[in-house]
């Protein structure tokens, strides 16, 4: 096929390892699943045009992340992203044991939708993807400061 990366099956095994971290990302960014998929579906396509470089660079995970968090910020820009919802439909059905649980990710959920953008991320990058401070400032483009203030 034209126009993809020589290393296709490369690039195949990298995102088979790794889709569903970038989801669970990706979800504790947004909140909402469908729109992680949709985040995470344009950090891939970008992860593919660039393909043939990051998969020699020694840390593609870092760009990926990178890509990930900066396609959530350029969608939270995006005029209809500040329309509110009048009501919240759930994702999917709670199972039995699992409903303690969910409880306290709805919690999570609501007190991170509360945060602003940057100190989200900071949150996210620092405690789910268990990135150091100087990491976590790499990836947001600012001083590890910065990282420590948020």
């Amino acid at each position: 096929m034209a126009g993809l990366p020589a290393d296709i099956e490369g690039y195949r095994e990298y995102v088979a390892a790794r889709l569903e971290p970038l989801r669970r990302t990706a979800y504790l960014l947004c909140g909402d699943w469908h729109t992680a998929d949709d985040l995470v579906s344009t950090a891939l396509l970008k992860l593919l045009r660039h393909w043939r470089r990051i998969s020699t660079m020694d840390s593609p995970d870092a760009y990926v992340r990178r890509t990930l968090l900066r396609v959530w910020l350029d969608e939270r820009r995006r005029p209809w992203r500040r329309e509110a919802a009048w009501s919240d439909v759930p994702d999917g059905p709670v199972a039995g044991d699992r409903s303690e649980g969910a409880a306290d990710r709805m919690t999570i959920l609501a007190l991170l939708a509360e945060l602003p953008p940057r100190r989200r991320a900071v949150l996210v990058l620092r405690y789910f993807c268990d990135l150091s401070v100087e990491e976590t400032a790499r990836e947001l483009g600012c001083t590890p400061g910065t990282v420590k203030d948020r």
